[in-house]
């Protein structure tokens, strides 16, 4: 015998003597392997029985023709892009702008700064600046008179009230300006990269911009962030007064898979549309900028969402009820603990290349308790073609609390005899 095996036998003795004092045979016996415990492995991502049947796959055409000077496709689920033409171009973003003014809007209710019942002004500012006597889109609001933060908002969305926009702004951050750097400040947390707001409302100003891909990545996260802000852009026309204005998203009324999103025009940015459809797990968002005519920018939308409709599908891999792996705990009330994901992992790939997906994970070598439910605990990723498509976080599904002072003396024991 090694002097090594010698140390380790003594060691095992000498600890096992102990808990026999301490706490009795039979309590020691049962606790004492009869060898050295295995690892636990990580359960598979996605078990191989899981997935179709292979079938071929063919290559993807190219995309559509476009008229635009910048255009984007992405898949919702990810926001990998799927087919583009200068997507990080500069462009005046016109009333796109206003799903910016949305946003901010709505994390500001949810953070409780203001409420969908507030009563706010149409300023003579707001109605100078963006009403019925100026050249662009207006509510219809009536001047120095209130109406509630939620019905401006739809004026603002669905008749893209110029005039809304302002009176929004005002009331949520005193002035356009301030309301401006709440934009730049919700930008930067979205992930806007190429992106700069300098009113609320989207008419051309120095220094105000943002890019397709930027516009199709906030788009997004209206989706996601806030569906009840979001589905107001579905609402097809909306009265205030004696005005009945419709939406100018003409896909509303040809694709009844379309819920938003957005147009704009100015003589600097031409025809502009932001548009998202939604097929049974698959929600795809297009960008067209700089387009020739109302009915341009509509047609090159629907051609090119139902060319990502055709050519691409999304899986659901994981559900949030779902069960990925298992891992061993350490220090524990329970040895064990099972991980999942917060939100559902959702991939949009080619059609027939399915099967072909890769899921793998990374999770540490040992946990140990105490762990929060909802603690991030590694990562799950999916390959195709050797590219990460997607990850999320694997979190712990239930909480493991920490086990009691002789749980955890074992463990200590065994997760030292392990590392030897």
């Amino acid at each position: 015998m090694t002097l090594r095996s010698t140390s380790r036998a003594a060691a095992f003795a000498a600890l096992t003597s102990a808990f026999l004092v301490t706490l009795g045979a039979g309590f020691a016996s049962a606790q004492t392997p009869a060898a050295k415990p295995a690892a636990a492995a990580p359960a598979a991502a996605t078990p191989a029985a899981a997935l179709p049947p292979a079938s071929d796959s063919l290559p993807v055409p190219p995309p559509p023709q476009i008229q635009g000077t910048a255009w984007v496709l992405i898949d919702a689920a990810s926001g990998n892009i799927l087919a583009s033409h200068n997507p990080d171009q500069r462009v005046e973003p016109a009333s796109i702008t206003k799903v910016m003014t949305s946003y901010v809007i709505a994390a500001e209710l949810k953070g409780g700064k203001v409420k969908d019942t507030d009563q706010v002004m149409m300023t003579e500012n707001a109605w100078r600046k963006g009403g019925a006597a100026t050249d662009g889109s207006y509510s219809g609001f009536a001047v120095n008179q209130t109406a509630p933060l939620v019905e401006m908002e739809k004026g603002m969305v669905v008749q893209s009230g110029n005039d809304a926009a302002i009176a929004l702004a005002e009331h949520v951050a005193g002035s356009e300006d301030a309301f401006a750097a709440l934009m730049n400040q919700y930008a930067a947390r979205i992930g806007l990269k190429n992106s700069h707001f300098m009113n609320p409302h989207g008419l051309s100003q120095e220094n105000h911009y943002s890019t397709a891909h930027d516009l199709a990545l906030l788009g997004r996260a209206l989706i996601h962030d806030f569906p009840v802000a979001y589905s107001y852009n579905k609402i097809k026309e909306l009265k205030v007064g004696p005005i009945t204005q419709p939406n100018r998203n003409l896909l509303l009324w040809r694709d009844n898979t379309v819920d938003g999103i957005k147009t704009g025009h100015h003589s600097k940015a031409g025809y502009c549309l932001m548009a998202s459809a939604l097929r049974g797990d698959q929600r795809l968002i297009s960008v067209v900028m700089g387009s020739t005519s109302e009915a341009q920018r509509a047609t090159d939308s629907q051609a090119l969402l139902n060319w990502g409709f055709r050519f691409y599908e999304t899986h659901k891999l994981y559900d949030t009820s779902k069960v990925i792996a298992q891992q061993k705990v350490w220090k524990g009330q329970t040895a064990q603990i099972q991980l999942g994901v917060a939100e559902p992992l959702l991939v949009t790939v080619p059609r027939g290349k399915y099967p072909q997906l890769k899921p793998s994970m990374d999770v540490p070598k040992s946990l140990v308790a105490p762990i929060k439910k909802g603690q991030a605990i590694g990562t799950v990723k999916v390959m195709l073609d050797g590219k990460v498509i997607a990850q999320r976080p694997l979190v712990a599904m239930a909480a493991v609390e920490e086990g009691g002072f002789f749980k955890r003396l074992w463990d200590e024991f065994w997760m030292w005899w392990e590392s030897e």
